[in-house]
């Protein structure tokens, strides 16, 4: 017998017969249900793939909160078990003044972000019987990490849901944008622990870095809380060195302190240090010169130092290095430390370059001075 003719899909699906009821089903099926379920089907292809970085958010909160709990327990023998006390900071929350007004909301902020890390500070305290300084500084680092996670992991958890109670595919498109972004930052938090825990310099201390080997053989004055000077010279320059007092895990408080030392020293320039979020396909490490306050947090710091530089026409120049999310949180790359003598020397010639002899120049190394000391 001669199959050699016999057209499979011809006979039974009748491709040349454009009347043939079974291929009208095959291709009108998928379009109905598309039209009438298309929301739906995407609404739990999508769902899959969020329900599992839930499942990791939910994972890295826990695992932070062990770590926190087992390091205070192990570490620094509190006077009672501190569990209670740690899960209820972790569910803190800071109301943000009204800004109806903005007129004078900068000084409100402050004192609002003051007063919190003051309460914070207090409340470790008396979990202790004795504890220094570092040890605070870290449990209240920590302390943010997980308290960060948790908030991640509910404003996630509540658009899924809400998303899914309205069966409402659109309302879950937005978090499935931000989504990759959140993931990098909790993942980001997560790996922070361990450097956090064992007081090892993180990325984000490259400034405090460069500033601390600048100090050095200098004599340390305190400016402000947690926060030191000392005064050098350069080539017949002046030099205010400025930084967060190290080894502790802390910014300090650079904008109070550089308020002070302009008001009483009177510098011709300000050069800050820092580090910087690079984009995608920068490398990590690079070095970049420009002008104004080079500081993050919340804005209240960089806010007064550009409040009393333009009070006494300062100008400001900055140096930064390049870095992700998680290598400014994250146990400091030899990438990023081998900068700092390069940064050094380009400080010193953007001294040269923008200042005369005899006239004074403030170098503030922002950021946090964790296992950097000076």
């Amino acid at each position: 017998m001669d199959f050699s003719d016999l057209d499979i899909l011809d006979e039974f699906f009748g491709m040349g017969d454009d009347s043939n009821p079974l291929m009208m089903l095959v291709w009108f099926l998928p379009i109905i249900l598309f039209v009438f379920y298309g929301q739906r089907i995407q609404l739990i292809i999508t769902s899959r793939d969020i329900k599992k970085n839930m499942s990791e958010l939910e994972q890295f909160r826990n695992d932070s909160r062990n770590d926190l709990i087992d390091y205070v327990k192990q570490k620094l023998a509190p006077n009672d078990d501190p569990t209670q006390k740690l899960d209820r900071f972790f569910d803190y929350f800071t109301i943000m003044p009204n800004d109806m007004d903005p007129n004078g909301i900068i000084p409100k902020i402050h004192h609002l972000v003051r007063s919190r890390e003051d309460a914070t500070r207090k409340q470790i305290k008396s979990m202790f019987s004795e504890i220094n300084t570092l040890e605070i500084t870290k449990v209240q680092n920590l302390l943010e990490i997980v308290t960060t996670l948790q908030l991640l992991h509910k404003i996630v958890r509540h658009l899924f849901l809400t998303a899914k109670k309205q069966n409402n595919y659109p309302l879950i498109l937005p978090l499935q944008m931000m989504l990759p972004f959140i993931m990098e930052q909790a993942e980001a938090l997560k790996d922070a622990v361990p450097a956090f825990k064992q007081g090892q310099p993180i990325g984000d201390g490259i400034g405090p870095l460069v500033v601390g080997e600048m100090m050095l053989d200098t004599k340390k004055q305190n400016a402000e809380f947690e926060t030191v000077y000392s005064e050098s010279e350069f080539d017949g320059r002046k030099l205010i060195l400025l930084k967060a007092e190290g080894p502790n895990a802390t910014v300090g408080r650079p904008g109070e302190a550089t308020e002070l030392l302009v008001e009483k020293l009177k510098p011709n320039i300000i050069i800050m240090i820092d580090a910087a979020l690079k984009l995608e396909g920068e490398d990590t490490g690079g070095v970049a010169q420009g002008f104004g306050a080079a500081i993050g947090g919340i804005g209240t710091d960089r806010f007064k130092v550009e409040a009393i530089a333009t009070k006494h026409d300062i100008p400001i120049f900055a140096i930064v290095v390049r870095q992700s999310v998680k290598d400014a949180i994250t146990l400091m790359k030899k990438e990023i430390s081998d900068q700092a003598e390069n940064v050094r020397n380009q400080v010193y010639e953007m001294i040269t370059d923008n200042s005369n002899p005899n006239e004074t120049v403030l170098v503030i190394g922002v950021g946090n001075t964790l296992g950097v000391a000076q």
